[in-house]
């Protein structure tokens, strides 16, 4: 049997005189590695944005928030009424077993001044807790303290796009800044935390105490009115148990009959937010598979030149037959042909695939993120490709019968 090197050496020289046959036939490859790498590569970079983005916002979050109100027959929507309160937010941290920690948020936007700058962003009274609930850390300073809270204290948090405009290089901690022309002591910075899902600046942010905010800053209609109650469940597991805890406290203390509508909505939003993530790997998997497509169209290209090569180098086949050649050297002769055209074209496809997303992340600003992963499948996919759809071509090349073939013409 003639040696695989010296029929690897047979196969790669019958490549090298077809060299422009040869580089049409992995162009088909080339376009198709090329594309799934590109395409995993986006699909990645959007999920990994997602998730950070989910990261950030906080996990095993639930939101309650005023239900709708109704005026002449026309319901306004939910928030539209005002029905919660700081008892209620209490009552919850106290009651709620399932429950971490809660935050009460009462918000609104406003100018703020430093100096001669100034800035208009939004300002959320909260509590201590608010840094538990949101999973965020402070870069320096200090949080507020449930005593800056009960004594309305004029002291505030603030995000990193307030400091970048109003104090630049200068150390913020300590400084006095003006919130509706009442001034606040900064006494910490929040970290960086990026935009949301909705494209929102996270970081263009201020917290203050919420009572500070109610009596001083935005006034309220009812005593302790809040707008939002973030609440925060001790783990994925207890969400649904928090979820329903809350929802049975806030109907007694709301003194909502059994048959009667609640004036609350109570929100997971982790559920709601792992919706988005796994509606983005879907995407991912399926924008990969639409690329796969053209991968099986190079299969099919290499399929058919491999034949056309077969019918061309017939008499080639009798000569190697009529001295020795095997019916299995035949075969494997131009399945390595057929496997060198796949992974040369696959390893071009995955360079320009590289290539291709990182100019699309540096033009157009897309995320993305070339996994390893992605590039051995699409390496291994090619190889496969072109064993398949050459092993035709090679079954046929060894059934030729050696005076057949040297009487082809």
């Amino acid at each position: 049997m003639i040696s695989i090197v010296s029929t690897l050496r047979i196969a790669l020289r019958a490549l090298w005189v077809n060299k422009m046959r040869s580089s049409l036939t992995m162009l088909g490859i080339i376009i198709g590695v090329s594309a799934v790498i590109t395409m995993l590569a986006v699909g990645t970079g959007v999920s990994r944005k997602i998730s950070a983005q989910i990261s950030s916002i906080g996990s095993n979050l639930i939101m309650v928030v005023p239900g709708s109100s109704t005026q002449g027959g026309v319901r306004m929507g939910g928030g539209s009424q005002s029905t919660l309160t700081i008892g209620d937010a209490e009552a919850i941290m106290r009651e709620c077993s399932a429950v971490a920690t809660v935050a009460p948020i009462h918000r609104g936007a406003a100018q703020v001044i430093y100096g001669n700058q100034n800035w208009s962003t939004g300002v959320e009274g909260t509590t201590p807790g608010i840094l538990e609930v949101k999973d965020c850390g402070l870069t320096a300073g200090r949080n507020m303290t449930d005593q800056d809270v009960r004594s309305a204290m004029k002291v505030c948090l603030l995000g990193q796009t307030v400091v970048d405009n109003l104090f630049g290089s200068i150390n913020p901690i300590g400084q006095i800044i003006r919130i509706k022309k009442i001034p606040f002591t900064v006494i910490g910075v929040l970290e960086s935390k990026g935009q949301s899902l909705v494209g929102q600046d996270q970081d263009d942010i201020i917290y203050v105490p919420i009572t500070t905010a109610q009596k001083r800053i935005f006034g309220t209609t009812i005593p302790g009115m809040v707008r939002t109650i973030m609440v925060k469940a001790r783990s994925a597991e207890d969400l649904p148990v928090a979820e329903r805890q809350v929802t049975d406290l806030l109907r007694q203390r709301h003194r909502i009959g059994p048959d009667k509508e609640d004036d609350f909505t109570v929100r997971n939003l982790t559920q709601m937010l792992q919706m988005a993530e796994d509606t983005t790997k879907t995407m991912t998997l399926l924008l990969g598979a639409i690329a796969s497509i053209s991968l099986l169209v190079g299969g099919i290209g290499i399929m058919n030149i491999m034949l056309v090569s077969v019918t061309e180098r017939t008499r080639e086949i009798g000569i190697r037959m009529a001295v020795g050649a095997k019916t299995w050297d035949i075969r494997v002769q131009f399945i390595i042909e057929a496997l060198t055209l796949a992974l040369i074209g696959g390893t071009i496809g995955i360079i320009s695939g590289i290539a291709a997303s990182i100019i699309l992340s540096a033009v157009l600003g897309w995320p993305t993120f070339v996994s390893p992963l992605s590039v051995l499948l699409s390496f291994g996919f090619s190889g496969m490709v072109g064993i398949f759809f050459g092993f035709y071509p090679a079954y046929k090349a060894s059934l030729l019968s050696p005076i057949d073939a040297l009487r082809f013409e």
